[in-house]
């Protein structure tokens, strides 16, 4: 058996009420982004000897798991490069082994991690033939949350960009339905952050200089249970616009720049 396995494990705060964990080979396996045990995802990994854990990113939502399944199974838990710490307190083992963008995995199929930050500072996705598990870079419906301190605007839009020219086949997310039109969905969530962008430099450039000032009039729908997110991923717009230098921003209070430079897009 070789292949893709797909397992959604449930978890309360994950997008959707779940996590996609993904198995990836059949002998000496990789088991990618385990939320945290079920029967079902037990069933899998056994069925195909996995041997190795890696995690797109140190979110709880994706690395409830790693400590059982890397003790019941003995496997060498895997982390990025530099993000050792970080991955520890999240996920509660320290890794065996890193890994640096580029480098394939084991693993029957292979996987070769690529560098994917924004949403996290850590992401990657891992691409296996022509296929891409992208963890929470990309979802078939909806957008990805990349919000401040730890979401990287700038960086996100650079990894959706990057994966596009790749033209993968399909694209395996964290949470939700297979992506089976990878550059559609992909041209469909950098286009949502250009247009959020454009309503938050329309908001400064007419008075607008707090957060909850933007948000309002950056957003015209009910926020209701989600303005903190709306707040957080403004502030995470706002830092991109200002390294940019098309605002100023000093963490509390924005004001457009006299004259906008021209936009490299």
């Amino acid at each position: 058996m070789t292949g893709i396995e797909r397992t959604a494990v449930p978890y309360d705060r994950a997008p959707g009420g779940a996590t996609n964990a993904y198995v990836v080979g059949s002998e000496d396996a990789l088991l990618v982004d385990p939320a945290g045990r079920t029967d079902e995802l037990d069933a899998a990994v056994d069925e195909r000897s996995v041997a190795h854990v890696a995690v797109t990113h140190a979110h709880p939502d994706h690395v409830g798991g790693v400590a059982h399944y890397a003790d019941a199974l003995d496997a060498t838990v895997w982390c990025r490069a530099g993000r050792e710490d970080r991955f520890e307190r999240t996920a509660g083992v320290a890794p065996d082994k890193t890994f640096r963008p580029g480098r394939s995995l084991p693993g029957t199929d292979g996987a070769t991690a690529l560098d994917t930050p924004g949403h996290a500072p850590d992401h990657v996705a891992f691409r296996v033939g022509d296929t891409v598990l992208v963890g929470d870079l990309a979802v078939a419906e909806g957008s990805v949350a990349v919000t401040a301190p730890d979401g990287d605007m700038r960086a996100y839009l650079i990894a959706l960009r990057r994966l596009h020219a790749q033209n993968p086949e399909r694209l395996l997310p964290g949470h939700g339905p297979a992506i089976k039109a990878p550059r559609e969905t992909l041209d469909r969530l950098v286009s949502h952050r250009r247009d959020r962008e454009r309503r938050i430099e329309t908001a400064v450039r007419g008075g607008a200089r707090t957060l909850v000032d933007i948000v309002d009039a950056a957003y015209e729908k009910d926020l209701t249970g989600v303005r903190e997110m709306a707040v957080r991923t403004v502030e995470a717009h706002l830092e991109k616009l200002a390294v940019e230098g098309r605002v100023e921003w000093d963490g509390e209070l924005a004001s457009p720049r006299c004259k906008p430079p021209e936009r490299n897009l």
